[in-house]
């Protein structure tokens, strides 16, 4: 088998753990919290409590606490002392800084899939944008958020590299969480035409086009989202408690 079919059928390995093996797996809690939080139904500011995940997923807290910690090592979660864990919330600095880092790191990916990607991943992506149309077609928002976020995340994994796909889906998942807070909840910002434009330009092996349609695509989900700051009139606290 290729080196790349390899990767591609490569499954993460479990977290170490002591406890006994009944429930979900640590890696499948992760995966559906952070595919909760793509499709939105997590909100920023959501308390992870602890002793519900454990009931739900049938796992130990110990093992909860594994899968709060991975998540709060990657941004998606902040641990409070005393208070506990929440999903994040990314200031306006923070989304800016994040679409910074895909404008960094997504040209040089498809650079690579420019010189590499054959026949089979052309195919993958394009099922995946007729996928996404589907869902538009039947008005699903969550899966519609949800594949417009993978669909970022399948070209990270064609590519090969473990390391860059898990900083893919860490980018992928903090910008769900930022449109959630910053974009009109009618308006999704990441249309699929931009996508087949791209895959146009991947197959053809134009590389200056396809570095240009992701710098766009990112730079128009960028200008969906109100991240002007405004915060409004500062609170006059002596004017109110007078």
């Amino acid at each position: 088998m290729s080196e790349k079919a390899l990767a591609r059928t490569s499954r993460r390995s479990p977290l170490p753990s002591t406890e006994a093996d009944v429930g979900a797996s640590v890696d499948t809690v992760y995966d559906r919290v952070v595919q909760a939080v793509m499709e939105h139904r997590l909100p920023p500011g959501t308390k992870l409590v602890e002793e519900k995940l454990a009931t739900v997923f049938s796992i130990t807290r110990t093992r909860v606490r594994e899968v709060l910690q991975r998540l709060a090592h990657e941004g998606l979660v902040n641990a409070i002392p005393n208070r506990g864990s929440f999903i994040a919330s990314p200031t306006v600095e923070e989304a800016r800084q994040i679409f910074d880092a895909r404008r960094i790191l997504e040209p040089a990916l498809v650079r690579r899939l420019v010189a590499d990607a054959d026949a089979e991943d052309i195919q993958r992506l394009r099922a995946h944008v007729a996928a996404e149309r589907q869902a538009r077609a039947e008005d699903d928002r969550r899966a519609i958020i949800r594949l417009s976020g993978e669909f970022h995340l399948l070209m990270a994994e064609m590519v090969g590299n473990p390391q860059l796909t898990q900083v893919m889906r860490e980018l992928a998942s903090l910008t769900c969480l930022i449109i959630l807070l910053y974009d009109s909840p009618n308006m999704p910002a990441c249309p699929n035409h931009e996508h087949s434009e791209l895959i146009d330009a991947i197959e053809t092996r134009d590389e200056a086009q396809a570095v240009r349609c992701i710098v766009e695509h990112l730079q128009h989900i960028e200008e969906t989202l109100d991240l002007s700051g405004d915060e409004g009139p500062e609170i006059d606290l002596e004017s109110i408690f007078a």
